[in-house]
């Protein structure tokens, strides 16, 4: 799962591929991906717009990169393989949704409600790991119990949650949160804050800090890293991005039920859109984003079949692109660039000396 810090070829700008690249300095360019990004997808709509199913995908796809923007803080700054995304959005769904229909708290007051738990819930899963020494597998397997522990949860207690039926959230009713063009513009607003977070991260020194454990946790832990304390600011970031969707996604849709946020649900479509875009990169969740969006409505006919291809997809994609496969087809592209202009220098040196070598022996001298 970790980059391989050994490697030899070098990006771009100097670093060895495999070995993180630290942001830009210049807060115009290290913004200027995000600009971008948020300008072309608030176009949809104007393609969309007029669709209300389609509109409604395009809300469950913004939705689905938020979450791939919080596992990847999570798992792509710092190995921690949080096997528990929806569970932590469901945290945060589900105590919005109570305390908004049980306790009739407003609906900002349970937004903060449900990211605080999540927060806290998260932060403590990352503890647990940190002081038990658990590694990237085992930390899998725990954070996977609760994703378990967590569904039965919400199936047990049938009064508050509904059970396996569900459970109607009223409170967004009349609002723009079930407005679909409207909704998509603020998980837009929401997926732009995040990566927005994601960048300042990776330029102040707890990005560096992510770096040195993402690359080499021994050699970051030799040179002075609290590997436990930035492990735990991980959990504690990401998982108030779950916690906060979750909440804000149960409000906009109107219903939730424990499929909304099962493990197969979230989970594995979240491994496969990082995997696909690369983990620790920022546009990298946004990429497996559309591209997992444009498969899954492909694989709409294939049912629970396509569980187990993305299964695979995941197994593929980690055994043959540690890294992501569109960081490996970019690092693949940029070698055959350097590689085309060390012919074409190789070429010019080679006309030079022959332009200054005489064209008879005897006008040697």
């Amino acid at each position: 799962m970790t980059a391989e810090p050994d490697a030899t070829v070098e990006s771009s700008d100097g670093a060895p591929l495999g070995v993180s690249v630290p942001p830009p300095r210049s807060l115009p360019r290290a913004l200027l991906p995000i600009a971008v990004t948020g300008a072309l997808l608030a176009l949809v709509p104007l393609w969309l717009g007029d669709s209300r199913l389609m509109m409604g995908l395009a809300v469950d796809a913004l939705v689905f990169g938020a979450y791939a923007v919080a596992f990847n803080v999570i798992f792509g700054s710092t190995n921690q393989l949080f096997l528990c995304v929806g569970a932590l959005a469901g945290v945060g769904g589900y105590t919005a949704a109570i305390l908004s229909e049980e306790a009739r708290v407003p609906m900002a007051l349970g937004l903060v409600a449900a990211t605080v738990l999540a927060t806290a819930v998260g932060g403590l899963l990352s503890w647990v790991a940190v002081r038990r020494s658990l590694g990237v597998i085992f930390t899998g397997i725990v954070t996977l119990a609760f994703s378990l522990s967590f569904a039965n949860l919400v199936l047990g207690q049938r009064e508050l949650t509904g059970g396996e039926t569900g459970l109607v959230v009223a409170a967004g009713e009349g609002t723009f949160l079930q407005e679909r063009v409207a909704a998509y513009y603020l998980f837009l607003g929401m997926l732009v804050g995040f990566l927005v977070v994601f960048r300042a991260l990776e330029r102040s020194h707890v990005g560096w800090a992510f770096r040195a454990l993402r690359d080499n946790e021994l050699a970051a832990e030799l040179t002075g890293v609290d590997v436990a304390r930035y492990r735990v600011y991980a959990g504690l970031i990401g998982s108030a991005m779950l916690g906060i969707t979750g909440a804000v996604f149960a409000y906009s849709d109107g219903f939730i039920s424990p499929s909304t946020f099962e493990f197969g649900h979230v989970d594995v479509r979240v491994l496969v859109m990082l995997a696909f875009g690369g983990l620790g990169t920022l546009l990298g969740p946004v990429l497996g984003t559309v591209v997992f969006a444009v498969v899954d409505e492909l694989l709409v006919d294939a049912g629970q079949l396509r569980t187990v291809l993305y299964g695979l997809l995941i197994i593929g994609l980690f055994l043959g692109f540690k890294r992501g496969a569109v960081p490996a087809v970019a690092d693949f592209l940029r070698m055959l660039v350097r590689q085309a202009r060390s012919s074409a220098g190789g070429q010019r040196v080679r006309a030079a000396l022959a332009r200054r070598r005489p064209d008879h022996p005897n006008e040697e001298g």
